[in-house]
């Protein structure tokens, strides 16, 4: 069992990657240093969700560094919203002060179908809980005026003009999970504001913006949401349609992470 700084050795990223289901196709990008699998990491849970690779990879992206989480714990897996705090946690400790997060989820905007890109604007919380809860420092009234930082969602909009790429833009709601929404919650959701749903990414933010990290995140639109064309929804669905637009936006992150911030 190692911890962060001995897996790492000399090598120290600027960035983290946390890929969500079925956007393992990222790594392909990454020139690697080194890779291990959560069970071997003392800063890691490696979670049970098929369709997450579970294993921390550390490389470069072009010139630049980066530490890639093949997969998440989720908030629906232990009933933990602060699951991802310690892995976060280790990141900040060994100098990573921004992170780049990416799920699947379900689209509540016809023009966003499976396979398309959205980038994270803002979020709602619908969960119920916070992963700060119980925090004792005054830390714990985190302002999330500007969760996501505007300068890096311009370089990654910038990108996406330059290749061709259609970014939508939109709000992300956070159910708990694991069961998917019912048409009545997604008829509410969209009267809130939301333009996709899924179950996770936010406590993600949440902690980030407590440890003082840059954030962006995205969505890959792997279904409609439930009630929008009549058929069930299951897991199989968003480990059949991540991969599609997930290439897409491994490439969109790729091409930013080679530029520069």
């Amino acid at each position: 069992m190692h911890n962060l700084e001995e897996f790492l050795g000399d090598h120290r990223p600027e960035t983290a990657l946390v890929l969500g289901s079925g956007l393992g196709n990222l790594i392909d990008a990454v020139e690697i240093v080194s890779r291990a699998p959560y069970s071997e990491l003392s800063d890691f849970d490696a979670g049970n969700v098929s369709g997450h690779g579970g294993e921390l990879i550390s490389g470069h992206i072009g010139s630049h560094p980066v530490l890639v989480l093949s997969g998440r714990v989720h908030y629906y897996e232990q009933g933990d919203p602060a699951a991802m705090r310690k892995p976060l946690e280790a990141l900040k400790r060994v100098g990573v002060n921004r992170i780049v997060l990416t799920n699947s989820a379900g689209s509540l905007d016809p023009d966003a179908g499976p396979g398309s890109i959205m980038q994270i604007v803002d979020h709602i919380n619908f969960s119920g809980t916070n992963p700060l809860i119980g925090e004792p420092t005054d830390g714990r009234f985190v302002g999330l005026t500007s969760a996501y930082d505007q300068e890096l969602q311009n370089h990654f909009s910038v990108a996406a003009q330059e290749m061709g790429i259609q970014l939508h833009k939109g709000v992300y709601m956070w159910f708990s999970g694991p069961s998917f929404e019912t048409p009545a919650e997604i008829n509410m959701a969209r009267l809130m504001g939301a333009d996709a749903v899924g179950m996770s990414t936010v406590p993600e933010v949440i902690l980030a913006r407590f440890l003082g990290m840059e954030v962006a995140a995205f969505s890959v639109i792997t279904n409609y949401a439930a009630g929008m064309t009549g058929n069930e929804l299951g897991h199989e669905e968003t480990k059949e349609n991540a991969p599609k637009g997930g290439a897409v936006l491994s490439e969109l992150i790729s091409a930013v992470l080679r530029k520069g911030f």
